[in-house]
């Protein structure tokens, strides 16, 4: 998402001037093992500036070159570097990665209020629905077609595709899909469907001081942060991502929402507890011993409350993943740590133990 948002800052930096052009460059299929996976992107600018990535540092030279030439010609390109081969002409040999990578080029033109990035920006707005960009990979259904980005919304351009692929069968084989994928058709067009995760959401409750480190490392995520507390016992730089206590509203909670009970009193920390028991949160953090938060559920269900086994399974107490964390800024580093492993239904153990691929293999799509 960070990346996401660093191209969408420098497209329209680079927008502004008008001598300068650009092209999007996106990692569109990978078989294999690869650093980056689908969805990776970089914008580059024919000064020599450039913003994101597609792989660790090693395709990127030439990946810079590729866009020169897409900007040039003014036409996309889609290249296929293969670096399982011992081919010394082929770029990516001796990575080791033993992948095979298709990367689409595609210049931008910044009077199309449809080309690529104004559409990733429109897609990346919506609210409260799932949101899947279509690429369209290569130009055998339609030359003007080719590098497009399509929502599921745009009729304008799905019709364009109408009579190349069956647009309703097409449709609702997108309807639950949870992983992008890419679609090959027999006719020879190849599309990749994108679905675009919502950012983590992190609501901290609490003020004291361990707050800070956690509000620093989220923001460098770029996940989307609130603090639950009195607004006046939070720094005045973070009080416009502050929500009182009164205008808490358990209610407007969603599925991607990680909260972390922090308050540092035993009696908040429970009547904060009680307030959402009642959501269907993925992960409550609770700072301090486990004793502390078995008192506090203790204490609840004395009290009458009843609590939902599947909300009691999500609490997470002690916080924090086991990494010997002493310090407030290391505690935070292991809280941040266990609500992605927990949002990407990961152990958080060590990638060394992993018997399975660190990603998931791509499984695409066949369509008559």
């Amino acid at each position: 998402m960070k990346e996401l948002r660093n191209i969408f800052q420098k497209y329209k930096e680079t927008k502004q001037i008008s001598l300068i052009s650009a092209a999007l460059v996106t990692v569109v299929r990978v078989e294999g093992s690869s650093y980056r996976r689908t969805g990776a992107r970089m914008f580059v600018c024919d000064d020599g500036t450039w913003v994101g990535g597609i792989s660790g540092g090693c395709l990127e030279g030439d990946a810079l070159k590729r866009a020169k030439i897409a900007i040039l010609k003014n036409s996309p390109s889609l290249i296929t570097y293969d670096t399982t081969t011992d081919d010394d002409y082929q770029i990516g040999v001796g990575l080791g990665c033993n992948g095979i990578i298709d990367v689409l080029f595609v210049p931008i033109d910044f009077n199309d209020v449809f080309n690529p990035v104004e559409q990733l920006i429109r897609i990346n707005s919506i609210k409260n629905s799932k949101k899947i960009a279509i690429t369209v990979c290569n130009s055998i259904a339609n030359s003007n077609l080719w590098g497009r980005i399509i929502s599921l919304k745009d009729d304008l351009y799905l019709e364009r595709l109408d009579g190349f692929v069956n647009l309703s069968s097409l449709k609702e084989s997108l309807i639950d899909l949870e992983k992008s994928k890419n679609i090959f058709f027999e006719n020879g067009l190849q599309l990749f469907v994108e679905v675009i995760p919502k950012p983590i959401h992190v609501l901290l409750m609490g003020h004291q001081y361990d707050l800070y480190p956690l509000i620093s490392l989220i923001k460098e995520l770029s996940w989307n942060l609130n603090i639950v507390a009195e607004p006046s016992k939070v720094n005045s730089l973070e009080r416009n991502i502050c929500i009182s206590n009164s205008d808490f509203d358990v209610n407007k909670l969603e599925e991607n929402t990680a909260i972390i009970l922090m308050s540092h009193s035993l009696e908040t920390d429970k009547k904060n507890l009680l307030k959402i028991k009642d959501s269907n949160l993925k992960y409550i953090g609770m700072l301090g011993p486990k004793v502390r938060a078995e008192k506090i559920i203790y204490e609840l269900i004395n009290e009458g409350h009843i609590f939902k086994k599947e909300f009691l399974k999500n609490i997470y107490a002690p916080v924090g993943l086991d990494i010997g964390a002493q310090t407030p800024d290391e505690i935070a580093l292991s809280i941040v740590a266990e609500i992605k492993a927990v949002f990407s239904n990961r152990t958080g153990e060590s990638l060394r133990k992993r018997a399975m691929p660190i990603n998931d293999r791509d499984q695409p799509m066949l369509f008559s």
